[in-house]
């Protein structure tokens, strides 16, 4: 019974990991929720850890120069050193303070990363927009987010130029990459920001584990976007469940986790999908590189082929619309994990949930979910109530039935043994 020894043994790797004292072992809050014991409360405290990395290679593929049969490099130091300096221009030149928005608008390139990360040790709310989007997707999002900051390519500038045009002089600050052209007052290149300084110091900011890190995109019960918030606390969940998949993996392959090679994972999704971070998460985590591929991929902007151990590279039923019943987002994790842009990543590994992840099965056989990397709400939509979204079940019956503080995923799926099959979206 090869299949039932390598469950068993996978059964314990996980119990060994999150035991009391274990690197993932976990506390309940307050609210009655799940949160690792240990590990970072926010992806300032996440990031930071990466300086100690230096001279590997953090990007590869991504850099300018790369030629055929070559490969550049973008190190953690040049990567950390570049979102250093961005975050004190955000400080210092513009004004920016926590909780203030930075939108994305680029393509896989070494600058997403440092917008993003710069996001965080600024303490902004990082916006990552799909670099796929046409205007009007574009120009909806911007104003439902409003933004203070926004970092685009050559390429998306045409997109948003009219949204940043109408804005004022001052209102939004504009920072272009790859743009050969005349650029507009308020705009700026990248090329002619600061320099960067390795040691030089992120801003003297407070980051809290419960201010919002990230606002994600996701369609709406109505067909609309509408943006699924992460606290500062659920994507520092995030990252800990992708160094946990990333460990049961290294064990189950009979390795000690952290004493193997140093990863070098195919990134194959857009750097503003869930699915990308959660891989951005583990390898950062570990000190690995990320390979930004151009290779031949599916519809749902996967690789076809190939994907990195313990987590899946493909994308499940697309459901639509959020919080509530009915309601997931349906950006499911393939392979054998599974996630949604309201988990943050991946949740849900070979049917098991991460330590901090709980699960439940209704009576309509509806997937709920309730744990640290869960998003508090969707953007503008409890304007005058601060309450969780997740904590308002949809009808009276499951609140009274303790369903107070969970997230009704939309998707069908049977609970067996602790284990989780999922199905289709549910009816």
């Amino acid at each position: 019974m090869p299949h039932a020894d390598r469950t068993d043994r996978t059964d314990r790797a996980v119990a060994a990991l999150s035991a009391p004292g274990a690197p993932f072992a976990t506390v309940r809050t307050e609210n009655g929720s799940l949160v690792y014991a240990d590990g970072p409360r926010t992806l300032r405290e996440f990031v930071e850890a990466t300086w100690a990395y230096g001279d590997r290679p953090f990007l590869l593929g991504a850099g300018p120069g790369a030629g055929p049969g070559a490969e550049s490099a973008y190190t953690y130091g040049e990567f950390f050193a570049a979102a250093t300096a961005l975050a004190n221009h955000f400080v210092d030149a513009y004004g920016l303070r926590p909780g203030d928005r930075a939108a994305l608008a680029m393509g896989d390139r070494p600058e997403w990363q440092t917008a993003f990360w710069a996001a965080q040790l600024a303490g902004l709310v990082a916006v990552p927009l799909d670099a796929a989007w046409a205007e009007d997707e574009f120009t909806y999002v911007l104003d439902d987010c409003a933004p203070r900051v926004l970092l685009v390519d050559g390429e998306r500038l045409p997109r948003v130029r009219r949204w940043a045009a109408r804005q004022g002089a001052g209102a939004v600050r504009t920072v272009v990459r790859d743009h050969g052209g005349a650029v507009e007052a308020g705009t700026e290149r990248y090329e002619d920001l600061p320099a960067a300084d390795r040691y030089t110091a992120p801003p003297d900011v407070e980051v809290r584990a419960e201010d919002d890190a990230t606002i994600s995109y996701v369609p709406g019960p109505s067909g609309r976007l509408r943006g699924a918030v992460a606290t500062q606390l659920a994507q520092a969940g995030a990252a800990m469940n992708a160094r946990f998949l990333a460990a049961v993996a290294a064990l189950d392959r009979g390795e000690i986790p952290g004493l193997g090679p140093v990863p070098v994972t195919p990134l194959t999704y857009p750097f503003s999908r869930v699915e990308a971070l959660t891989r951005v998460y583990a390898a950062m985590a570990a000190g690995g590189a990320l390979r930004v591929t151009d290779g031949p991929r599916s519809d749902d902007g996967s690789e076809i082929s190939g994907s990195g151990p313990g987590l899946g590279s493909g994308s499940g039923p697309g459901s639509g619309s959020g919080l509530g019943p009915g309601s997931g987002s349906g950006d499911t994790l393939s392979g054998d994990t599974f996630g949604l842009t309201e988990t943050c990543g991946a949740v849900l590994a070979g049917g098991r949930p991460t330590p901090v992840t709980e699960v439940r099965v209704d009576g309509a056989g509806e997937l709920w979910l309730r744990g640290q990397s869960l998003v508090r709400g969707y953007w503008g939509e409890n304007p005058a109530d601060e309450a969780l979204a997740v904590e308002n079940p949809a009808d009276e019956a499951h609140a009274r039935d303790g369903w107070f503080g969970w997230f009704a995923t939309g998707i069908t799926a049977t609970l067996r043994d602790g284990r989780v099959r999922t199905g289709s979206p549910a009816p």
